[in-house]
C-alpha cells in the first residue's frame, strides 16, 4: 500500500512563509522517480485547484496565482517534494493535497491545513 504523508502545514501572519512536504516512504525508489507529483489545495466551497506540479525529469509548473511566489522541488534520495511558499496571503489558505500520478496510477495524501491570518 503506497502511502502519501504530507507536513508543514500550519498558521501563518500574511506575508509569511511556510515549506509543505509531501513523502511516499514506501514506494521503491526507482517507480517514485517516474511519477509526476503535484500540490493541490482546496478551499472550504470551493473546488480543489493544482497550485504546482513538478515531472520525473524535474520540469516544474505553477498556477498563476503563485508564480514567484511558491516553488516547487523534488529530491528523489529522500522520496520527497517540497513546497516552498513565501509571501502568503489570505487567499492561499486551505487544505493543501499532494498528489502522485502516473499513467496507470494516482495516490493522494490526506492533506495539511494552511492558514493565514490577515
Amino acid at each position: 500500500q503506497v502511502q502519501v504523508v504530507e507536513s508543514g502545514g500550519g498558521l501563518v501572519q500574511a506575508g509569511g512563509s511556510l515549506r509543505l512536504s509531501c513523502k511516499a516512504p514506501r514506494m521503491i525508489f526507482s517507480v517514485y522517480t517516474g511519477y509526476v507529483v503535484g500540490w493541490y489545495r482546496q478551499a472550504p466551497g470551493n473546488q480543489r485547484e493544482l497550485v504546482a506540479r513538478v515531472d520525473s525529469g524535474g520540469t516544474t509548473n505553477y498556477s498563476d496565482s503563485v508564480k514567484g511566489r511558491f516553488t516547487i522541488s523534488r529530491d528523489n534520495s529522500r522520496k520527497t517534494v517540497f513546497l516552498q511558499m513565501n509571501d502568503l496571503k489570505p487567499d492561499d489558505a486551505a487544505v493543501y493535497y499532494c498528489n502522485l500520478h502516473s499513467e496507470s496510477r494516482e495516490y493522494w495524501g490526506q492533506g495539511t491545513r494552511v492558514t493565514v491570518s490577515s
